[in-house]
């Protein structure tokens, strides 16, 4: 079996192609309040509702920027599903490399649901064996009309045979 069909598909992705769209998540007032007791960042506009509903535009509590960024993982995940835990060792795994841009474009309120879309846009093989995927990624709140986010998100495969150089 190739390491492709170990990973679903995504090495065997075309760039310029879709790669999908995930499920939705609903952003809850617990989620907000668990990321920024995790993050110690304590900003009203975020975690005090009542605060939120009087001193900012948004009528209420917003997600953290960085809490919907940390999303992307989870979405591609249901886009791309595998059993990262036991595949691992035929199949290799990913590392998040980063980002060669993000934004955020548009606030999303506590209640939201909001999924990402997903376009694989570059691959590159390096000397070592290891893949460079540049992944589009931009996250759609329901009935919104602008996104929350839109980048270009950088993730390496790290072949088994590579795993101990990674």
């Amino acid at each position: 079996m190739s390491a492709a069909s170990h990973t679903n598909g995504l090495l065997a992705v075309e760039p310029g192609s879709s790669i999908g769209i995930s499920n939705w998540v609903t952003i809850t007032q617990a989620m907000i309040d668990r990321f920024a007791e995790a993050t110690l960042d304590d900003d009203p506009m975020h975690i005090d509702a009542e605060w939120a509903r009087a001193e900012t535009p948004y009528g209420g509590t917003i997600a953290f920027g960085f809490f919907t960024m940390s999303l992307l993982t989870h979405m591609l995940h249901t886009v791309q599903p595998r059993d990262r835990r036991s595949q691992v060792a035929i199949a290799g795994h990913y590392l998040n490399y980063g980002f060669n841009r993000l934004r955020l474009i548009s606030p999303v309120p506590v209640g939201s649901s909001v999924r990402g879309h997903f376009e694989l846009l570059d691959r590159h093989k390096d000397e070592r064996g290891r893949v460079q995927l540049t992944i589009g990624v931009t996250v759609e709140i329901e009935n919104a009309e602008k996104p929350a986010l839109v980048a270009e998100w950088l993730s390496v495969w790290v072949p088994p045979a590579a795993r101990k150089e990674a």
